[in-house]
Formats: structure tokens, C-alpha cells, sequence
């Protein structure tokens, strides 16, 4: 047999087997020794000691020195710590190997082989981008660098809040080196270093951004305009500012991607690491195959799919699994089904005395919104709608054991940072349209397992994956073929590889102080160019509905609205369920209520008149109203509607001053909706992931003049943690500021 025969021969043996003969284990030693020699065998060895590592319990310990010093020379110097493996190597040579992985900066802590290379690599001043399967531990390097402390100001760019909120609480620890910066609100220190947590967005609207000395983006699979991803504009541009300005140097790091554009790397003194260097083993189980032809997305198939998935669920319910659902609703559905499924079975309710969440929901939200029930069965869903505070309290609970079965969105794949030891593959879209592809596939096959924590990890396929593919990242500012007109817009001159190209002549035809306004709002510049000619033209007509300053009446706010919506959609954006005239009259709503909950209302009391939802009971309504509610939150209020009215904000100042008119603001609104009409010092709050309700009650005793950063400090130093009025959920949470 070929050497991948051989290797699935033994996993299957060290994995059904309860013991092995004394000569089967030395001769799979030998083989895994003569794997590990070679450059084209080293993840077949890899992967025999991964699983021998899964079954130490079943090696004879007389083995335990050999196996030992093998996963010492497979540079694994994370697991020798672990089970006490390290106490097995007897000689001198190998311990010294392994006291020379050991970081520098970070106590305890052992980097694998690869993790070593790269992180000396960073040391030397190399830029370094980095594609590694999603267990490889890239993250910790980005530690490794902050707890150098060679670099002053670093900005670290990820995609969503979650993930930087996640990254906040590993790096809090160096608060006495770095002033930690959140928001575009808060200024650089000058006494110490800056850490920047940022998206793109934020980089990009920050005012007086210090010279940045080092930066990283994490999935840096964003920056490709062919992904569609209406987000890669942006970025983008965050990356030009900070590499091409600041000549910052930088760290890009995501899973699963054969190539970037060709020449960057060698433009930037960069190099392109790609490795499949991974401390845990996948096994894939192809659940399709034994149901060929029964699984569909309606009618008896889907539900014969469901009961399938359930059975599985059941078998696992000692492990942690995370299924793939293509989208917030089916998440949740899915999720409600299968505690209903427990509840039939009369399964214990496994977590209703620890997790504080579920009181919150009951007194904040409803006793009837089946989250509360879902995790009274160690049931939690995950998607980019829910509040801040919900999905971090959810992934903790996950990643804490306290709930096994998380059924997730693409949040899966970009949004957060789990893993667990099985995957479910469910559905086989994003959303309704989008193919899951290779790429996507490999991502979330990815986040089974967890090193040091699971050695293996199983993906459940209930769809027939993608075909295999090579993933090539292009970097739109720097190749230009093709480049948007609001990456465009952000290059200086001698950067521009076609100027003679009708793109960047049609651009440049553009007066300088309207390139720089729309520069500088950074939206669709065609769009903005629109709204600058509609509002020239109209301004002495429509005068009335710009010059406001604090709060809009209808007519005022239907106006700018509809400017914003007609001319600053993108092309193929999807905004269903919303419309202009439903976005008008909830962003009036919530100002005057500023309650989530009475959006929540007004939803229920809609759907109940429409007649295709008379089948559905009051819980399936109030679920899908709560979905809709926290949508609308997050994706419209706390970045549509905001950025909308600023854009627009500063091109009637502009038209303004042009026709010598006393302009509107409307600045102090989009700071209200976006901030939840939070007071302007305590928004820092909503950052770190404190609910409202805890806010509004530390309001009464917070005064409106401190900064945001001596808001934290006085809600520690006064214990205000423990005050009466809050709750044990509210308590949890202002304990993680300590």
C-alpha cells in the first residue's frame, strides 16, 4: 500500500482499537519518523501523531519516550505542556529544542515549529502574509508582536466588532503599555503606545491617526473586489492609507488561499507563506451518501433532513458541535425545532441554573423568544443580527462548555473565533443565492477541531462538497484591473497604472474639492456625485428639509433618507426585508420610543395583519419580529443610517456654503441612532459589550463630563458593578471590564 494508504490504515487502528501491540506501535513510530523527514510526507507523519496524541491513554508507557521525542521533532511544542507529555524526553538536545520555542514576551506559552519561523521572521522586520488552515494558532502571533513592544502605534483591522471585542479582552493584559482605542472617539496617547482595534471603516474615519508603525488584517481574503463582498472597498483603502502613507509594516493573515496578486509581495518586501501545518486531524463523514435523493429544502425532504440532523444531534450531545444554517432565520428555526425535539424526549434542561443571559431575555426582551428556551437545552444560535452583548455572551458560553450545540451563519466562517469537535455542514448556500464554494467550504470544515483543545475534529456533510479550487486574493489598489471608483479615488497619482483608461479620465474630470469631499465621506462616488447635482439644484426648494440640527420631523428625515437610498445603494445589495418608506418610519419610531422592544411591538402587530401570517402562532411571529428588530439595529441604525445621514451631512454643508446658506447638522442625530441614544461618554460602553439596560442604569450615577476612559476606570475603582438595581447577567458583564 502507498504511504496515504498506510496512514489511514494505522488512524483507523489508534482510533478503533482499545490497545496495540508492542511491535504494531513500533513500527508505526518508525513510519511516522520516516514521514516526518521529508518535506512531501511531513503532514502524513503529522497526522499519525495527532491521532496517537488523541489516544495517549492507549499507548503503553514504555512508548511514551518515543512518541515524546516525535512530536518534539514534529516541532508540536504547544502539546508537550499539555498531559504532561514534555516530563517523557530524556535527552538534552530535545529539551533544549523545546525551551528555545518558548516565547519570549508571552509567559507559559510554547509556539510550534512554523509559529516560531514566522514569529522571527516578524522580529527581523519582514512584512509577512499568511495562508494557514484556521487551528494553526496565526492569532497568537499578533500577540507576540504587541507583547514585543517594538512597535508604538498598531493598528490590528478585523471584520467585525465581534472579533475585535474578542481580540480586546486577549490583549486588555497590556493596558499599562498601550492605550487600547475602539473608537474614532478616543485620542492617541502621547505618553504611551497606541493599540488601535478598528474595522476598516473606522481607520478610514479617524481623525488624526498617529504615524502607525505596524498594522494587521485579519482575513485578509476581504481586501478581493471578486468575492463580493461590498466591504473590500474600504478596506482597501484602509490598507493604501497605512502602507502607502504611514509605510507601516504589516501582517495579513486567512486560511485556505493559494495566491495574491502577482508582484505585491515583492513590491512590499513581503513574503507569502502558505502552509497546511495544523496541530489537529479532520475527519469527514459523508452524511449525503446514505440518503441519496431523500434530503430537500421543502416538504417531507426537508423535514426527513431535520429529523436526520436531530438524530445526529443526539448522538453528539456530549460534544460540542456547530451546524451551518444559511441564514439567520433558518439558524433559528432550526435551533427552536430542536428544543422542541429535546423537550418531547423529556431531556434534563442542562443550563437554566447557570446561564444568566436567560433571565436578561425574560425581563428585556420576552420569557417567549425561543433563545431563552434554546438555551435552557445548551441550545445557542449565532448571526450577525443579534446585540453585541448576546452573541459574545453565546460564544462564551459555547467555548466555556456550558452550552454544546451553536447553530451558526457565515459568522461561523469570518465573525467569530470558535471551534468545536464536530461540524455540521447543513446547508449548502449563504443565504438564498450564494453557492457555498471551496473556499467557503474549507473555512468552515476548519473550525472542527481546536488545538489544545481538540486533536480531532469531525465535519457531518449533509451536502456533497464543493469541488476543489484554487483561491488567488486580488488586491484591487495595487492591480487595478479591476478597481472601483472608490478605491479610485483614494490613490495618489503616481500610484495610478492606466491613466489613460476613460475610468480615471472621467475621475479626474471631477473638480478637486468635490473629489476631496467625496473622498473624504468615503461612499459611491458616482452617488455622491448625484446627491451633490440634486441638491444644487434643489436646494432653495428643499432648504427647509436640510436646515435641521438636532432632531428630524418626518418630512425632513423622509427627504434625506430618500436621497441616501436612491443614490447610495449598491449595485446587486440586497435590503430585504427593508424599503425606503418601512426605514423612514422605524428610524422615526425608535427615535421618539428609543426602545428596541417597541420595534419588536410595532413588527408583531404588522405581521398579524398580513394574511399569509395567520397559519403561524404567536411565538413564530414574535421570533421573526425579534430577528427583524435586531437586524434592523444593527445593520440600519448602528452603521446604514448613521454613515447615510453623515455622507449627506457634509455634501448639503458643502452646497451651503456654495449658496451662502446656513447649513443643517445633522451629525448629532447620526451619533444618537448609532449609539443607541446612549450618552455620548458612555457609548464606550456598548463597545465592550455592556447592555443597555446596565447602562441606563449607571447613568443616574456616572457624571455626563468624565471622559469615556475615565468612565471605566470610576465603574472600577467604585465597584459599581455591584450596585442593586443590577442584575446578575448585568453584574457578569461590567465584571469583564476588570
Amino acid at each position: 500500500m502507498n504511504n496515504h494508504e498506510h496512514v489511514d490504515f494505522i488512524v483507523k487502528n489508534l482510533r478503533t482499537k482499545d490497545s496495540y501491540e508492542l511491535n504494531e506501535l513500533f513500527s508505526y513510530a518508525q513510519l511516522c519518523s520516516k514521514l516526518l523527514r521529508r518535506k512531501e510526507t511531513e503532514d502524513l507523519g503529522r497526522r499519525i501523531l495527532i491521532n496517537v496524541l488523541d489516544n495517549w491513554n492507549k499507548i503503553e508507557e514504555s512508548y511514551y519516550e518515543i512518541w515524546s521525542d516525535l512530536v518534539e521533532s514534529a516541532g508540536f511544542y504547544p502539546y508537550l505542556d499539555k498531559d504532561r507529555i514534555s516530563s517523557n524526553l530524556k535527552s538534552t538536545s530535545s529539551n533544549i529544542r523545546k525551551n528555545y520555542h518558548s516565547s519570549k514576551f508571552l509567559e507559559k506559552k510554547l509556539l510550534h515549529e512554523e509559529q516560531f519561523l514566522l514569529k522571527n521572521y516578524i522580529n527581523q522586520g519582514g512584512n509577512l502574509i499568511v495562508s494557514a488552515p484556521t487551528s494553526f494558532g496565526k492569532s497568537l502571533l499578533i500577540e507576540e508582536v504587541v507583547a514585543s513592544l517594538k512597535y508604538k502605534n498598531i493598528v490590528i483591522i478585523q471584520p467585525t466588532l465581534a472579533l475585535l471585542d474578542e481580540t480586546r479582552k486577549k490583549l486588555n493584559k497590556y493596558k499599562n503599555d498601550y492605550k487600547i482605542i475602539v473608537r474614532t472617539s478616543q485620542e492617541a496617547s502621547f505618553d504611551k503606545g497606541n493599540l488601535f482595534l478598528l474595522t476598516a471603516e473606522r481607520v478610514m474615519e479617524y481623525k488624526s491617526l498617529p504615524k502607525i508603525d505596524f498594522f494587521v488584517i485579519d482575513e485578509f481574503y476581504k481586501l478581493s473586489s471578486r468575492r463580493g463582498d461590498e466591504r473590500s472597498d474600504v478596506l482597501n483603502n484602509a490598507m493604501n492609507l497605512l502602507l502607502n502613507k504611514h509605510q507601516a509594516n504589516f501582517y495579513l493573515l486567512g486560511p485556505n488561499i493559494s495566491g495574491i496578486s502577482e508582484g505585491f509581495a515583492q513590491q512590499y518586501n513581503a513574503k507569502f507563506y502558505r502552509t497546511n501545518y495544523s496541530l489537529v486531524d479532520n475527519i469527514s463523514i459523508d452524511i449525503f451518501q446514505a440518503h441519496e435523493g431523500k434530503f430537500g429544502q421543502s416538504g417531507n425532504k426537508k423535514i426527513y433532513k431535520e429529523s436526520v440532523l436531530f438524530n445526529l444531534l443526539d448522538s453528539l450531545k456530549s460534544e460540542q458541535s456547530l451546524i451551518y444554517c444559511s441564514s439567520p432565520a433558518r439558524a433559528r428555526k432550526l435551533a427552536a425545532a430542536y428544543q422542541i425535539h429535546l423537550s418531547q424526549k423529556n431531556t434534563i434542561q442542562l443550563s437554566s441554573n447557570n446561564l444568566s443571559l436567560i433571565e436578561w431575555i425574560e425581563m428585556n426582551i420576552s420569557k417567549e423568544w425561543c433563545l431563552s428556551n434554546c438555551l435552557k437545552y445548551g441550545i445557542g444560535f449565532h448571526d450577525g443580527a443579534l446585540q453585541k452583548h448576546i452573541s459574545s455572551s453565546i460564544i462564551d458560553y459555547f467555548n466555556s462548555n456550558k452550552i454544546n450545540f451553536l447553530f451558526c451563519t457565515s459568522t461561523i466562517i469570518e465573525g467569530v473565533n470558535t471551534s468545536a469537535k464536530n461540524v455540521i455542514y447543513f446547508d449548502e448556500k449563504i443565504g438564498k443565492k450564494h453557492a457555498i464554494d471551496f473556499f467557503d467550504y474549507n473555512n468552515i470544515k476548519g473550525r472542527s477541531g481546536r488545538m489544545m483543545v481538540h486533536y480531532i475534529g469531525k465535519i457531518y456533510n449533509f451536502n456533497k462538497p464543493p469541488k476543489m479550487q484554487e483561491v488567488i486574493i486580488d488586491i484591487p489598489f495595487f492591480e487595478q484591473s479591476p478597481i472601483s471608483d472608490e478605491i479610485l479615488i483614494h490613490l495618489d497619482e503616481k500610484q495610478i497604472r492606466d491613466k489613460n483608461s476613460d475610468q480615471y479620465e472621467k475621475m479626474m474630470k471631477i473638480p478637486l474639492r468635490e473629489r476631496e469631499l467625496f473622498k473624504k465621506n468615503g461612499d459611491l462616488v458616482q452617488g455622491q456625485k448625484n446627491i451633490l447635482n440634486t441638491l444644487r439644484s434643489e436646494i432653495e426648494v428643499q432648504y427647509y428639509n436640510l436646515n435641521w440640527t438636532t432632531y428630524p420631523n418626518y418630512q425632513q428625515l423622509s427627504y434625506v433618507l430618500n436621497l441616501a437610498w436612491n443614490n447610495l445603494i449598491r449595485e446587486n445589495e440586497n435590503v430585504a426585508p427593508m424599503t425606503i418608506k418601512k426605514l423612514v418610519k422605524v428610524t422615526m419610531d425608535y427615535s421618539h420610543s428609543q426602545s428596541i422592544m417597541k420595534l419588536v411591538e410595532n413588527n408583531v402587530n404588522y405581521y398579524k395583519t398580513l394574511p399569509s401570517y395567520k397559519l403561524k402562532n404567536d411565538n413564530e411571529i414574535l421570533d421573526l419580529a425579534i430577528q427583524e428588530a435586531f437586524q434592523t439595529l444593527r445593520h440600519w441604525f448602528q452603521y446604514k443610517v448613521p454613515k447615510w445621514l453623515n455622507v449627506i451631512n457634509e455634501i448639503q454643508k458643502f452646497v451651503c456654503k456654495e449658496k451662502n446658506l446656513v447649513a443643517g447638522d445633522f451629525s448629532f442625530f447620526a451619533s444618537q441612532i448609532e449609539n443607541d441614544f446612549i450618552r455620548e461618554n458612555l457609548s464606550i460602553l456598548i463597545e465592550y459589550g455592556i447592555p443597555n439596560s446596565a447602562i441606563r442604569k449607571l447613568e443616574k450615577i456616572l457624571p455626563s463630563q468624565i471622559s469615556e476612559e475615565n468612565i471605566i476606570k470610576m465603574i472600577q475603582q467604585n465597584e459599581y458593578h455591584s450596585i442593586q438595581t443590577l442584575i446578575k447577567y448585568e453584574r457578569d458583564k461590567l465584571k469583564e471590564l476588570f
